[in-house]
């Protein structure tokens, strides 16, 4: 595989461990050069010398616990992923590669826009929510609220809400279970009248039994 070709180059062009005695050897008519105090010497794997002294191989960087040229490079970046060897990723899903792909942002295909009230703020989705519609203002796109009432179909009042709407019925009416159109309320079970009641659309009506007349107050009989 390729990454085996890489190691192999790698073990090939690099010394593993500095060898023993090559440090400081002085041959007899020569002198140091002046460069010789401040070449690099480095001890580990991954470790490559030149004229100049050594340091790491291509690839790799210092380890900042061992200071031993251990942690890889990945050019590319590895997004969520680990960086194993030089230019290898391992990916949350388990792939391998020179890099891994970006985890799907929060705020879907569009991106997202910043939306500030209150002293604070939030990334806010381009994709508006249903009951919402996207607006473009001159801070960038924004999602609105869509008054459902201009449209919406209430026998009684319709009352606007962010992101929706609702149906309200008038005194002595009351919603129907389509949540839309109104239905009358039976007053009279709860018997509001001392002795007759006659139920009537948004209302009712007390009257009394012979002998008997309606009290001012409309509901008691005397």
């Amino acid at each position: 595989p390729p990454v085996m070709l890489v190691e192999l180059f790698f073990q090939a062009a690099c010394v593993s461990l500095f060898l023993p005695g090559g440090q400081g050897r002085v041959y007899p008519g020569r002198k140091k050069s002046a460069s010789f105090a401040v070449e690099r010497r480095r001890v580990g794997p991954h470790v490559c010398f030149s004229g100049f002294g050594s340091g790491c191989c291509p690839g790799w960087m210092l380890s900042p616990g061992s200071g031993q040229c251990t942690l890889p490079l990945c050019s590319f970046g590895c997004g969520s992923g680990l960086c194993i060897a030089p230019n290898l990723c391992s990916c949350p899903d388990g792939e391998q590669g020179i890099t891994c792909p970006e985890p799907p942002g929060t705020c879907g295909e569009y991106g997202c826009d910043l939306s500030c009230n209150h002293g604070g703020c939030q990334e806010v989705a381009r994709v508006c929510p249903l009951g919402f519609s996207m607006v473009e203002t001159a801070n960038g796109v924004r999602c609105t609220d869509i008054d459902e009432c201009l449209s919406a179909a209430c026998e009684g009042l319709c009352v606007n809400t962010e992101g929706g709407f609702v149906c309200e019925c008038g005194p002595g009416l009351q919603l129907s279970a389509d949540r839309h159109s109104c239905q009358d309320t039976d007053e009279c079970l709860a018997t509001p009248c001392q002795h007759r009641c006659k139920n009537s659309l948004g209302s009712y009506r007390c009257s009394c039994r012979p002998g008997y007349h309606l009290h001012g107050n409309r509901h008691s009989c005397v």
